[in-house]
């Protein structure tokens, strides 16, 4: 008997098994011709259990006999129910039944599956199909493997789900936003430190070798000095970390290696990449940007389709029921502010006074910059030995100290503008975006002006220097004698990339121990004082002041943008930046993830974050620009140092491409190239790049304005069926409710001019149901005389 054809097999034998008891009945030894006596009835009974037995046995191979000459029809209906369980079991989730059904169902399913899946591969030409079916099992759980394996593989996903699930995917964004500025430095971790570092450290030069790697003799007894380390002098300074310790030998070690071209080509291959990088992200965003509206019947889906039923942890239970409520305070707020009313003379008025407190706030930061920059000049000339630990690291301290006091003050004025939450963070993250990058470029200001101090200094020690070996030559000859120098004691000029790098350097180390001191002192402190001082205070600590902290987004975002401009700027002439900060966004995940899940609350008026993160994105690709700017001038039009750094010896940086196509290239090539960088060629290039980026965005403009047009169109054509469907309820319900109208009479027919019935023009529309109207029942006992 073959099981997938049972039930038709049941109904044709039923007749036959009864035809067949009927003869039984008549031949039994109780029957009508088996009445002779009691003698033989035992071994008839024997007899007959025996014959029952064979006939078992014989059906029993007649089955297995059967099933081994399958037919290609019968083999065709396998297959089918086989492909249909399947199919049941892939869609069971979707289907409208109780979970006690959709269980047995399940099981049913699966062992109709795994019971006649292996019968498909008997017999001969059926075994590649159950190999076949096999490798398909294997393949889709090697999918879904890894499927999970990917998703145990991103950076600290986990983490950055719970703190969705408690504080919003405004929150969650920062920490997304962290980890993919994580991934960057990697990136340029690894082109600086493979391709500048290590060459440098294992190819170029040793220690004590030439004057650039030699601490000179007077800072030597200091040199290892926790102070002169933290300051990142002495050692520090004389070594890969900075920009002077590297050669200008065209090429070192056995691979003849170009460390000079090397060192141009990251500098410049780092900010290229960066572009490249932030632009593709936001073209990404953007197109994941086009989905559909999510506005309509927004409350119903989030309360029938939130839950996840295969949920089987629960801590895994807790976060979804805390995403789920997260996400319904979301959308009330989203409708809460939709239907506000607000008073708009007076929100003018309080926004315009909020703008001008701020630019007041941006004026005096940028102004006291300036002010402890040209102080710390001053003290340079005079000797920074001669004073203390504040004026050697005023100008980092104060940068620090605004960054962290003025976006506390952006808050509290944007209070007084009442926008919508997300709104308000454009806005805070545009004033500490303005903050940020007035004082960094006060600072550059700054440091341009110091820059020409060294290289005015570096004239007279290079004249100074000509004397002096002039003079120890002179000595030689006189005395008919050779006088060998120690590294360490020859004169050297100041060496201003150094100089710069280590500026950069500075703040970056100032702002990362700013940062995990704020959070320490500030966050957990005042997290504990609120919690151990609660129950003995004069009010509610936690609901009053000064209550938990929450996790400041806009602040947050804007030091990792902030921090980030720093390192494209500065890590030209300190290769060791993207190291530092992939050690500060490394440890600052991990600590920011403890603070914001153990000290802070979520916000009292949690909101949705955008779709796409192309906001931030516009600022980091605004700050990578300005970063480019000052290496790029530099590179072009300051001179290097004469005695430091890969490019002594030049008259600009970018000469060492020429030196490079000069020995290493054939002449046509040089030529070549030469006719391309000709600025008639380049400057046509460019405003082609521009007519053409305009015509794509004009372009991609009028595709939107075309996606919106037909969004409205789809909107208003569901709500007009909406208003048909519902017209056509009421009069049905009208015409039910009603007995004495002629439309209910048994000959009458209903009136379908409006096209809702089954008439030639509404012939694709079907007419809608009638709706049962239940009354209340009438009040029993006498009426009530009005």
């Amino acid at each position: 008997m073959k099981p997938w054809l049972a039930e038709s097999d049941d109904e044709n034998q039923a007749p036959a098994n009864e035809e067949e008891n009927g003869e039984e009945g008549e031949n039994s030894p109780t029957g009508r011709k088996g009445r002779k006596g009691r003698k033989g009835a035992g071994a008839a009974n024997r007899k007959a259990r025996e014959n029952a037995k064979k006939d078992k046995k014989k059906k029993d191979a007649d089955e297995s006999d059967e099933e081994d000459a399958i037919t290609e029809e019968e083999l065709d209906k396998l297959k089918e129910a086989v492909e249909e369980k399947k199919k049941l079991i892939a869609t069971i989730r979707n289907k409208p039944w109780k979970m006690k059904q959709k269980l047995e169902v399940l099981k049913d399913a699966q062992a109709f599956v795994e019971k006649f899946e292996g019968a498909l591969g008997k017999g001969k030409g059926k075994k590649f199909y159950a190999y076949k079916v096999m490798m398909l099992k294997k393949w889709m759980k090697f999918q879904r493997d890894f499927e999970n394996f990917k998703t145990a593989c991103i950076p600290w996903e986990m983490k950055i789900k719970e703190i969705e699930s408690h504080f919003g995917s405004s929150v969650a964004s920062y920490f997304i936003f962290l980890r993919w500025m994580y991934g960057i430095n990697m990136i340029l971790f690894g082109l600086t430190f493979g391709l500048v570092m290590v060459p440098e450290a294992l190819m170029g030069k040793p220690y004590g070798s030439i004057p650039r790697k030699t601490v000179p003799r007077a800072e030597q007894p200091s040199a290892m000095n926790f102070a002169t380390l933290y300051d990142f002098s002495g050692f520090a300074q004389y070594s890969v970390l900075f920009y002077g310790y590297y050669n200008s030998q065209r090429t070192i070690g056995w691979l003849q290696f170009r460390l000079p071209l090397s060192y141009l080509l990251v500098g410049i291959g780092t900010i290229a990449y960066s572009f490249m990088v932030v632009i593709r992200t936001m073209a990404k965003n953007a197109n994941d940007d086009g989905g559909g509206d999510d506005n309509s019947f927004n409350f119903s889906w989030k309360m029938y389709t939130s839950w996840d039923f295969l949920i089987g942890n629960p801590e895994t239970a807790d976060n979804k029921f805390a995403s789920i409520t997260t996400s319904f305070k979301e959308s009330i707020l989203e409708e809460q502010e939709n239907r506000k009313e607000e008073n708009i003379h007076l929100v003018r008025f309080l926004r315009v006074l909020a703008n001008f407190i701020v630019l007041c706030t941006l004026a005096g930061s940028g102004y006291l910059i300036y002010f402890v920059v040209r102080r710390s000049q001053q003290f340079a000339l005079e000797g920074l030995e001669n004073y203390g630990w504040w004026e050697r690291n005023e100008v980092n301290t104060v940068m620090s100290l605004l960054g962290m006091f003025c976006p506390t003050m952006f808050d509290v004025v944007s209070g007084l503008e009442n926008y919508h939450p997300r709104i308000a963070l454009r806005w805070q993250l545009g004033r500490i975006f303005a903050l940020f990058l007035g004082n960094l470029y006060t600072f550059l200001i700054a440091l341009m002006d110091e820059i020409n101090l060294k290289r005015q200094e570096e004239k007279i020690v290079q004249h100074n220097m000509t004397m002096w070996y002039a003079n120890l030559f002179n000595g030689s000859q006189s005395e008919n004698s050779t006088f060998v120098v120690d590294p360490a004691d020859v004169p050297r000029g100041p060496c201003w990339e150094t100089m710069v790098g280590q500026e950069f350097v500075r703040l970056t180390v100032n702002d990362i121990m700013t940062t995990y001191v704020t959070i320490l002192t500030g966050d957990f402190l005042q997290a504990v004082f609120v919690r151990f001082f609660n129950y003995c205070w004069c009010w509610d600590l936690e609901y009053g002041w000064p209550s938990y902290c929450e996790f400041d987004i806009s602040g947050n975002v804007l030091g990792l943008i902030f921090n980030q401009g720093m390192i494209w700027m500065g890590s030209f002439y300190a290769p060791c930046l993207p190291l530092i900060n992939v050690f500060r966004l490394h440890t600052s995940m991990y600590l920011q993830c403890w603070a914001v899940m153990c000290c802070n609350v979520p916000h009292a008026r949690v909101f949705k974050a955008s779709r796409s993160n192309n906001f931030y994105m516009a600022m980091l690709l605004f700050i990578l620009f300005l970063a480019m700017l000052p290496v790029v001038y530099t590179i072009v039009s300051i001179p290097p140092s004469f005695d430091c750094g890969p490019f002594s010896g030049k008259q600009r940086m970018f000469e060492v491409i020429q030196e490079t196509l000069h020995h290493d290239f054939p002449a046509w090539f040089a030529k070549v190239f030469g006719y391309a960088s000709n600025p008639g060629l380049i400057l046509p290039f460019i405003l082609l790049m521009v007519m053409s980026i305009y015509y794509l965005n004009a372009t991609s403009k009028g595709y939107q304005a075309s996606i919106l047009e037909l969004k409205k169109k789809l909107q208003s054509q569901a709500e007009e069926n909406k208003k048909r469907s519902k017209k056509a309820a009421e009069k049905a319900a009208e015409t039910q409710d009603d007995p004495t109208k002629p439309n209910n009479s048994p000959g009458s027919q209903p009136n379908r001019s409006d096209g809702t019935g089954a008439g030639p023009k509404g012939k694709n529309l079907e007419v809608p149901p009638r709706i049962a109207v239940t009354r209340p029942p009438a009040p029993k006992g006498p009426p009530v005389p009005s």
